[in-house]
């Protein structure tokens, strides 16, 4: 039987220990020979090298927490599964590992974002062609061609601007709760608070958030689609896995954005923000550039492609000219005028006009659009392959019709949950026997709940 008492609570730690440095702590065969076959479990420490690094704060990979006992990995982080943590060891352990949430790369100045919208190569050569019709005194020319740029850079940055603030107020509007154990009380709290070694309570219906060593499970099953793409429910354990498996085999550990299915179960958190398992997927993700869409690929062919016609062009009336013995310079502005002519100024704005109003529509459908040339993505797509729970539907259930065992048939509007039965009178709970019985085996069967605002 394995023991973990044999953890050295006080490692020697240098106070300048980098987020990939390693701290090795020992767990024993056996209680009663403390030098017998020990084993180290790396342990990553945070890094934040203007304040010295305390041994307490560190998270432990999902695939060496798996392999050790629940006591082995609260020894380590330094909580009992009792009491929890105490208000001054969560303030000391945000203060060393941070909030529970994605760093996301700060956004540019609106000032930086607005001449952006000037990289479009169709843009560009319109610029180009605005400052030669300057030059060459064609000033209604030169005038026209920088409306219609400022008309299409602004209509998109504004469209962009709204969108995105609409997302971030969407973000404000439902915040991340979740259920923890501190100083032996359970609280609510919102989920960006969690901090390694916080003891988290979870039940049916909860979105794990961060990555946990499970204990005292009670028919507990997780879906764990949204993460590993197996979209059958697990059976979660919290026995120990004796070897290093994959993802899909750590049934001791819940991953954070995993969905509680049924049952109950208490966890210490062994990993929260980017150091969690789906953090590594968050990195990579931000490290990969969107792609282009098919018509933002077209307009850049077509930019270069009147570049290359507008060169061609002057370069053939200059040859001309020079072989009829004209002054190159007045064959030059008749060239640069006719170039400036075949570079369409109207087709920007038609192109943004039509994509604003696709992302208009699209908003009165309550779909939000961040970038105005994705709505285009949409017209391209041939099949979709989507999600039904949560993406076609709301996945919210609906009781519509109640049966019980002496015949009584009820229909219920789901709008103002009022009950009636097949004369299309309203029935109350108290003058119907075998329908309050009905409902008090329901509300005894299940753990919903509702708060002191009326909301379940």
């Amino acid at each position: 039987m394995q023991s973990e008492n044999c953890i050295n609570p006080e490692p020697n730690i240098s106070p300048t220990v980098s987020r990939q440095s390693i701290l090795q702590i020992t767990l024993s065969e056996d209680s009663k020979s403390e030098a017998d076959s020990c084993e180290a479990i790396p342990l990553i420490i945070p890094n934040n090298p203007e304040q010295e690094v305390d041994q307490t704060m560190m998270f432990i990979k999902s695939s060496l927490a798996s392999q050790h006992s629940v006591e082995a990995v609260l020894t380590q982080l330094r909580v009992s599964q009792t009491q929890g943590l105490s208000d001054n060891d969560v303030i000391e352990r945000r203060r060393m590992a941070g909030w529970n949430e994605f760093r996301e790369d700060p956004s540019p100045p609106l000032w930086l974002r607005y001449l952006e919208q000037f990289k479009d190569p169709l843009i560009l050569l319109l610029l180009v062609s605005a400052v030669v019709s300057l030059i060459m005194r064609q000033f209604d020319d030169a005038f026209s061609i920088t409306a219609a740029i400022l008309i299409v850079v602004t209509v998109a940055f504004v469209q962009e601007y709204r969108s995105e603030k609409s997302l971030e107020a969407l973000k404000q509007l439902v915040p991340y709760k979740c259920h923890v154990l501190r100083e032996g009380k359970p609280h609510v709290i919102p989920a960006r608070d969690l901090v390694p070694g916080d003891i988290l309570l979870l039940q049916s219906g909860d979105r794990v958030p961060a990555d946990v060593r499970l204990f005292d499970i009670h028919g507990f099953s997780v879906d764990e689609s949204g993460f590993t793409g197996e979209i059958k429910v697990v059976d979660k354990s919290s026995s120990v896995i004796n070897k290093d498996s994959d993802f899909t085999d750590r049934l001791n550990i819940a991953y954070m954005g995993t969905l509680v299915r049924t049952g109950n179960a208490r966890g210490v958190v062994i990993g929260t923000g980017e150091q969690s398992e789906f953090g590594e997927i968050f990195r990579a993700m931000q490290q990969e550039e969107a792609p282009r869409t098919p018509l933002q690929k077209n307009m850049a062919t077509l930019g270069k492609q009147l570049s290359v016609v507008s060169i061609i062009i002057i370069g053939l009336i200059l040859l001309l000219g020079w072989i009829q013995g004209k002054p190159l310079l007045e064959m030059f502005t008749v060239a640069v005028s006719l170039a400036v002519a075949a570079i369409p100024e109207g087709l920007p704005i038609v192109v943004t006009v039509t994509l604003a109003l696709g992302v208009m529509r699209m908003a009165i459908r309550k779909a939000i659009v961040k970038k105005l040339p994705t709505v285009e993505t949409l017209g391209c797509a041939t099949v979709v392959c989507t999600d039904k729970t949560g993406t076609l539907t709301l996945n919210e259930m609906h009781v519509s019709h109640i049966y019980t065992s002496r015949g009584v048939h009820l229909t219920v509007d789901t709008g103002t949950n009022s009950m009636q039965d097949e004369q299309g009178g309203r029935v109350s709970l108290r003058e119907t026997p075998d329908l309050e019985s009905l409902v008090l085996a329901g509300t005894l069967c299940n753990n919903a709940r509702i708060d002191s605002d009326g909301k379940l």
